[in-house]
């Protein structure tokens, strides 16, 4: 949420377990951009402080001034405007952002291949893992107990991440309390609503039972109440009512990506190419755009680029949405595939190639999504490229890059207030995502889940890069030093797209320099 005033500053350092010097709040309010202040006080202040003073503050504001330079892009200009889809925002993104000159073209449109070994890349440096893989591995019926299971699993999963900051309570055992007793709680968010008088009653349930607790609308977490959903897993801080019946809550913590989080880096100067929702089989897949990406691929300027790692969307699918069939170009879906693994073709030959499917591609639409049944990988041949199941944790050369289509991401938009999630901006809809330290937390709402034997949609491991598609629009940033990219399509816009007001970012790929994990974004169109 935007930091512009005390009452949000304070909100946040609660809900990161801060306290705060009035004076120091007062101070951050007062600096151009509160949120980064905020950020770097918190990153360089000692690991066993736990109130924010004003002395530090004036000396991260210090430093600030006297560091600031501004954004630059690669060349030295400065970013582009959000119209050209290169927005970030960091005011001082650690990260080079901004389009890049294009390859020269020839008539056709086209940059002719560079053949005969034009690329100087050796293959056996190179390194990846894969994580989080589901396929093969589903073990989920539909039973009630599956559901259980999972939800135990996820339960326990993130409230092992917040025992360290509360001192938790099992929910039978604060009903055993005496009342204005302090308690702490670690739970799962089973109810949301307001009172008559305009609090916030929260439901918070454990493997015991449930427990309500009230956030009063006067406090500074009750902002933060606005970004919660169902189903994901908070702790929460408070005192007991005189008859012990309601927790009267102080604070509230997420599960959260540690402040502390350094991201990894590779020991040589290699790149990947980040794309997704390719949709071959569209009438508006553009098909000039993807050509362009490939010659430039083969040029010399491209040489370091190893790795392409496709998020979802490989084809356009069939009977995704209503009289879908009168905007296809290829009809048969298995002939989508065969056209999408000839156009993969154009890919350097000596690339690593990672995918993961979508909500478009023929795999079953509840996540997890398992990887491609044997019929599609006999198909997708092309340079030997590997499907993963949506999500999964896809490690290069130490980087480990988190794989998520996005279908999440419109529950999480449509849920949240717009200046914490918004489709022009998605990697904020992100960060929400990493904050509960889960892709997808909400059940039975429009993401579709799957029971299986542990929840794979928990975020276990911190990312250096969160990699999502599915919304078709560009954006990038950083929370708590994980680089969060959205990274467009390329596909034009569909009637379907036009009716629902979707005007997609297509025929970007981001490049991302896998040993500074600085960015560039490059536009073929």
């Amino acid at each position: 949420m935007p930091l512009e005033t005390p009452a949000r500053i304070v909100s946040e350092l609660a809900s990161r377990g801060y306290n705060a010097e009035r004076e120091a709040v007062t101070r951050i309010a007062d600096t151009p951009d509160p949120a980064a202040t905020l950020d770097r006080a918190l990153e360089t202040l000692p690991d066993d402080a736990l109130k924010l003073t004003t002395d530090h503050v004036e000396s991260v504001v210090e430093a600030t001034e006297t560091a600031r330079g501004g954004p630059k892009t690669e060349s030295g200009s400065t970013p582009a405007s959000p119209s050209d889809a290169t927005t970030s925002d960091d005011p001082d993104p650690p990260i080079s952002t901004g389009t890049t000159p294009q390859p020269s073209a020839d008539e056709g449109g086209s940059v002719p291949h560079e053949t005969g070994g034009s690329r100087d890349v050796d293959p056996s440096l190179r390194a990846i893992e894969v994580a989080n893989d589901m396929t093969g591995q589903s073990t989920g019926t539909g039973e009630y107990s599956d559901f259980v299971t999972v939800f135990r699993d996820r339960y326990e999963k993130l409230a092992s991440k917040l025992r360290g900051r509360v001192n938790h309570r099992p929910t039978d055992a604060i009903e055993n309390m005496a009342g204005g007793s302090e308690a702490a709680l670690i739970g799962m968010v089973s109810d949301i609503r307001s009172t008559a008088s305009g609090h916030w009653l929260v439901e918070l349930e454990d493997t015991n039972g449930t427990f309500p607790c009230l956030v009063m609308k006067d406090r500074p977490i009750a902002d933060l109440v606005q970004q919660l959903l169902m189903d994901e897993v908070i702790a929460v801080e408070g005192t007991l009512a005189d008859d012990a019946g309601i927790l009267f809550v102080d604070s509230l913590h997420f599960p959260d990506v540690p402040r502390t989080h350094k991201p990894s880096t590779a020991d040589r100067h290699v790149q990947a190419a980040l794309i997704s929702d390719v949709h071959v089989g569209s009438q508006e897949f553009m098909e000039d755009a993807w050509h362009r990406f490939t010659d430039w691929l083969h040029t010399p300027e491209a040489e370091s680029v190893e790795y392409l790692l496709i998020a979802g969307d490989m084809v356009e699918g069939v009977g995704v949405y209503p009289e879908q069939d009168k905007e296809l170009d290829i009809i048969d879906i298995y002939d989508q595939y065969e056209a999408f693994s000839e156009y993969l073709k154009e890919v350097p030959g000596d690339m690593e190639i990672r995918m993961i499917p979508g909500n478009h591609d023929a795999v079953r639409l509840a996540e997890p999504q398992p990887g491609f049944d044997e019929e599609l990988r006999d198909i997708m041949t092309a340079h030997d490229a590997q499907v993963h199941s949506n999500p999964a944790l896809v490690t290069v050369e130490g980087v480990t890059v988190l794989m998520y289509h996005g279908v999440s991401l419109d529950e999480v938009i449509a849920e949240l207030p717009d200046e914490e999630a918004s489709y022009d901006e998605p990697h904020k809809a992100m960060y929400q995502l990493l904050k509960k330290r889960h892709v997808a937390p909400q059940y039975g709402g429009h993401t579709r889940l799957a029971p299986e034997d542990r929840d794979y949609l928990v975020m276990e491991e911190v990312p250096d890069v969160f990699h999502t598609g599915h919304v078709h629009k560009i954006g990038w940033g950083e929370y708590h030093n994980v680089l969060a990219l959205n990274s467009g399509c390329w596909q034009a816009q569909t009637d379907f797209q036009k009716s629902v007001n979707i005007d997609p970012d297509a025929g970007f790929a981001p490049i991302i320099d896998l040993d500074t994990l600085d960015m560039t974004v490059r536009k073929f169109t």
